[in-house]
């Protein structure tokens, strides 16, 4: 069995990228997102998972996005994932969590995330964002 080569790792990240920012903008439903990521292998479910987390981090995620975001995925709010996001500070090892919790780890993550992402695009990035990642095409512009 052949490794992945370099190249096809930057396309499934770019691939998580857009598919994250594309539920975080509204563009993809987050019911679609967790059919995407349900049918891919279990490793690069953890890649995903991973990349998600980094990706709240960077957001810079709060508490109170951990409740809203939780709230939004349809996640109990008891469920591990749930309870590592909402923790002060969050807890981040997503891809650690058993296979059987991977899907709802995602729902509340991009979740989470959107919240997050949402914040931050209204208040530092308004009128000057020059974040790729920000300014996806509209389904009308694709």
């Amino acid at each position: 069995m052949t490794e992945p080569s370099s190249d096809d790792g930057r396309a499934f990240r770019r691939e998580i990228e857009r598919v994250v920012n594309e539920i975080a903008q509204g563009l993809r439903t987050l019911a679609a997102g967790a059919h995407w990521f349900s049918g891919l292998a279990p490793t690069h479910r953890q890649t995903v998972l991973q990349e998600v987390a980094g990706y709240a981090m960077q957001a810079h995620i709060t508490a109170a996005d951990g409740r809203a975001g939780v709230a939004r995925s349809g996640v109990k709010p008891t469920a591990n994932p749930s309870v590592m996001i909402c923790t002060d500070p969050p807890r981040y090892g997503f891809a650690g969590l058993p296979s059987a919790e991977h899907v709802e780890a995602f729902r509340v993550l991009v979740s989470v995330f959107a919240v997050a992402d949402t914040r931050r695009r209204e208040t530092y990035c308004k009128g000057a964002c020059g974040h790729a990642w920000h300014n996806l095409p509209t389904a009308i512009e694709q």
